[in-house]
């Protein structure tokens, strides 16, 4: 191959790579945004806490938005889910969900808070609140997925181990018509539940941390272009 095949091969090469990183540098600074906006949308709902009723939780319209929701009902007595590899202060656990139905509307899951999990793996036994109760929080979507691989659920004794949420398979495994696609995630002021907060970025990346990614994507497309004309400058003077 001639010189001036090789640096054009190389210059290809070398400008597809620094187009992909510069790609991903955008989408980390994306997500930035997003997260960000994210953010001050949901400080603004929990700042006025104007309650919605608990049929909320099932309106397709706002089933990735988050609402201030309040009512009354009881928990269903189902067997609890745990969602699995959830972290609170730097310890593994599980957080624990129960299916509630409110007086008027479709189940929905609650959020009941955190419970830790020890080595051998055993899961927690998770109490059901008796009777009528009243209860608030906020709708939020289900927690990020992420890869969407094998069984979202398993059976382990009285409970069921879960590595997502899917509100469409639960109910078809509880042998209910249909659960909302929103979670309720219990005011840590009630009685009643596990410890639990109202944060949003707990097990993934804050905006910061894009924006960090974001600069380390955008250095490597610099850095590998910086490279290239080096190489191409080098290789003209000999």
């Amino acid at each position: 191959m001639t010189r001036r095949g090789r640096l054009l091969v190389g210059w290809t090469c070398a400008l597809v790579l620094a187009a992909g990183f510069a790609r991903l540098g955008l989408w980390q600074s994306h997500r930035a945004v997003e997260k960000e906006r994210l953010l001050a949308d949901v400080a603004t709902v929990l700042d006025a806490r104007r309650a919605r009723p608990l049929a909320a939780a099932a309106d397709t319209q706002r089933v990735h938005a988050y609402d201030w929701a309040a009512g009354r009902g009881r928990f269903v007595a189902t067997a609890p889910l745990l969602l699995d590899n959830q972290q609170r202060d730097g310890r593994v656990g599980v957080r624990a969900y129960r299916v509630f139905q409110p007086d008027a509307g479709t189940p929905l899951l609650v959020d009941m808070g955190w419970l830790p999990i020890g080595a051998d793996r055993a899961l927690p036994p998770v109490a059901i609140p008796p009777g009528e109760l009243d209860v608030r929080g906020l709708l939020a979507p289900p927690p990020s997925a992420g890869l969407r691989m094998g069984a979202p659920m398993a059976s382990q004794g009285d409970a069921w181990l879960v590595v997502r949420l899917e509100p469409t398979a639960i109910a078809r495994e509880f042998g209910l018509p249909a659960l909302a696609p929103r979670v309720l995630r219990l005011d840590p002021a009630l009685p009643f539940g596990y410890p639990r907060d109202l944060e949003l970025l707990v097990n993934t990346l804050p905006p910061d941390r894009h924006r960090g990614y974001a600069v380390q994507w955008f250095g490597l497309a610099a850095t590998l272009l910086v490279i290239a004309l080096v190489l191409t400058f080098h290789r003209s003077r000999r």
